[in-house]
């Protein structure tokens, strides 16, 4: 089932084709087949206007999705023009617009609209993450403590099975992740932006204007074989031993899944930092972020962590005061070896 804009809708099994398109390379199309509970209502999520020639409605869709809604050969489009008795306009590849959406009956073109947006739902998500909400732990204190536990482990563990320094994150991207958002173009991260602006009251009422003490102390892991670990994270909580980290992130990934701009995975955010990662030994640019994106596991090679728990159980990796939440970009660097920020709020 999917919800688009409150409406529950019944997607079918997907259909995998390759096929090649006039203006792209040969490429796959996941064509979603689906059932839609209220083809002949109205459509409340966008507008639709009356013109001399009958109706016409305007939605944004990046242009990555523009082949999603083409089909092979145009088939999909076809189809979707036939069934609704509409036009679809849609730009170029590669050319961000607008799709506009023409017909002689609201209706249809209310249906069209809505068939258009359950293509964009479906391929939407199995796209790779561009943007996360994150909260930096690169502070010097952890970073230091950090490169202590990183030394000790290497120097004390590097005999257990796929222990390497390979696999430990980088220290100047130390950071929690809140959560994962697909951003497909300026429009999608300026609207993600201001999302989060909108955010920053209900943000320092529960920090209640100060930057929030942390500790992080201790390791743990996820699965349920130390023997065979892929991520080990770092501890992190309040010094106070409230639960106000927990509040702000919970409701501020409720506030951009009631948007429709964050997929939610878990009851309640899982508040650690990685520092060992197999996603790292074969390639040192991928980035454990969390979520559906991760690399799948049968391409990784885990590693043995008992005595890394054993030994470094409760290694102390420092306290800071931390400061502000970021909307941060995926694969970049800023001048402070941290990811580039699209948009920053304060705790202060």
């Amino acid at each position: 089932l999917i919800n688009i804009n409150g409406r529950i809708y019944r997607r079918n099994a997907i259909k995998e084709e390759q096929y090649e398109e006039e203006e792209e390379d040969v490429y796959h199309e996941e064509r979603a087949e689906y059932e839609e509970s209220a083809a002949d209502e109205v459509c409340e999520s966008h507008q639709i206007e009356q013109t001399d020639k009958g109706f016409r409605c305007t939605i944004n869709v990046p242009s990555v999705l523009y082949k999603y809604i083409i089909g092979k050969k145009g088939e999909t489009r076809k189809r979707l023009e036939s069934d609704t008795r509409t036009s679809i306009n849609i730009p170029r590849q590669g050319v961000e617009g607008e799709i506009v959406i023409t017909g002689a009956q609201k209706s249809g073109v209310s249906s069209a609209v809505t068939r258009v947006e359950v293509l964009i739902d479906s391929f939407r998500r199995k796209q790779p993450f561009t943007h996360f909400l994150s909260l930096a732990l690169n502070d010097p204190q952890i970073q230091e403590g950090f490169h202590a536990f990183k030394a000790k482990v290497l120097e004390q563990c590097s005999q257990d099975s796929g222990v390497d320094e390979s696999i430990f994150q980088n220290p100047s991207k130390l950071h929690l992740t809140v959560g994962t958002l697909v951003l497909l173009n300026d429009t999608e991260v300026k609207k993600a932006c201001d999302h989060l602006q909108e955010f920053r009251h209900a943000i320092k009422d529960i920090t209640e204007g100060k930057p929030l003490p942390l500790e992080v102390t201790g390791i743990e892991y996820m699965n349920d074989d130390p023997a065979m670990v892929d991520v080990l994270y770092a501890k992190v909580n309040l010094k106070d031993g409230s639960d106000r980290l927990q509040v702000m992130t919970d409701r501020l990934v409720q506030h951009f899944v009631s948007a429709g701009l964050m997929v939610r995975e878990w009851d309640k955010v899982k508040l650690h930092g990685t520092v060992m990662n197999t996603l790292f030994r074969k390639d040192s640019t991928a980035e454990d972020i969390g979520g559906l994106g991760r690399r799948n596991m049968r391409d990784r090679e885990a590693f043995d962590a008992r005595n890394i728990l054993k030994t470094f159980g409760s290694h102390r990796f420092g306290e800071f005061a931390l400061g502000c939440v970021q909307l941060s970009q995926r694969y970049s660097t800023d001048c402070s070896g941290y990811y580039s920020s699209a948009t920053t709020v304060s705790f202060a």
